[in-house]
């Protein structure tokens, strides 16, 4: 068996990518900024429960939420399935690549050995698609690589059947329904609608807006949960990968999402989120200053009170123009229903 012809495209974030190109594949054409609007996979949540041994925060929606909110919206259906027994799970696997169906699977990102070592870390929520294989090796397209990719057996089972949390336990998905006439205009509608609620309107302190001026509180207390002077620097320094390097598009999602505002406004036909969409842009810009101060304030290993303040100082900022923006595009839906 060879390889499946797919047009492999690089993309912003790994599921909202795959989710597009699988739908590319199969006919539907539509951008991946598109998919993750619709899906409402813009977020915040700032976490720390008694169990967590240090506190973390999320600039997306649930891994998954993407795949199910958008087939909601639109009427494509996916076809999914978890496996206990590994074994099952290839063999299904190739079946399916040896009928030239492409296959979206959910892996430990570490174990995806085409990258260089230093470059991966273990994240079970990572999402590639199958799309050949040939004696003992995957090919994987794979939306943060170049090009067609080539994975070995043994390590492609490693990370389809990860442990910890959120283990993959082979989980994979493929599209089986996509309707001729997709009201894209609603799903829009409905994605622009989710993503003010994710922000505003959910009644937890944690979620949303109420999340980033959690964060700002909090992040001066954030030294009384590290072991060691390494150990919170390597949790500084993540800041700065969770907002830039994994999968976001930059920005936290925010230049994603100031994307699909600008499709939005011409399927809608309103100039005014085409606006709104370069106002995101300048939004993302101000998650990069936060990215940038907490990179500093890493390698200068200056953790003192008024310098992690200037990470706060810089996260309300941001909750602030978020509160009006989110505001002002919630009062937009309202008067064009």
């Amino acid at each position: 068996m060879s390889q499946i012809p797919f047009r492999h495209i690089m993309a912003a974030h790994c599921e909202s990518g795959t989710v597009a190109a699988l739908l590319n594949h199969h006919g539907m054409k539509i951008s991946e900024p598109m998919v993750f609007g619709i899906a409402s996979g813009i977020f915040f949540a700032y976490l720390k429960t008694p169990g967590m041994e240090f506190p973390m925060f999320a600039v997306r929606s649930m891994p998954g939420q993407v795949r199910t909110r958008f087939a909601a919206r639109t009427g494509v259906k996916f076809r999914t399935k978890k496996y206990r027994n590994p074994e099952k799970a290839e063999k299904e696997l190739n079946e399916l690549i040896d009928k030239g169906q492409p296959v979206a699977v959910q892996v430990d990102f570490f174990y995806m050995n085409y990258f260089p070592a230093w470059y991966r870390i273990h994240v079970n929520v990572h999402f590639v698609t199958v799309i050949g294989r040939e004696g003992d090796k995957y090919f994987i397209s794979d939306s943060y690589h170049p090009r067609i990719a080539e994975i070995d057996r043994e390590s492609f089972l490693k990370g389809r059947f990860a442990g910890g949390s959120m283990a993959p336990k082979g989980f994979m998905f493929y599209p089986v329904s996509i309707p001729e006439n997709v009201d894209l205009q609603k799903a829009i509608k409905d994605g622009l609608t989710g993503a003010t609620k994710n922000m505003l309107k959910i009644p937890l302190p944690f979620i949303g807006i109420k999340g980033i001026r959690r964060f700002a509180d909090k992040i001066t207390g954030w030294p009384r949960y590290a072991k060691s002077e390494d150990y919170l620097a390597d949790k500084i320094f993540r800041i700065t990968i969770f907002l830039e390097d994994q999968g976001t598009g930059g920005g936290g999602f925010r230049f994603l999402y100031a994307s699909f505002l600008q499709e939005a406004s011409k399927v809608l036909q309103n100039p005014r989120l085409e606006d709104m969409s370069r106002e995101m842009m300048a939004i993302g810009d101000g998650w990069r200053e936060v990215s940038l101060a907490s990179a500093k304030i890493a390698k200068q290993r200056d953790f003192s009170k008024a310098r992690l303040m200037e990470i706060g100082d810089l996260l309300r900022v941001r909750a602030d123009m978020e509160e009006s923006f989110f505001k002002r595009l919630d009062k937009e839906l309202s008067n064009h229903k």
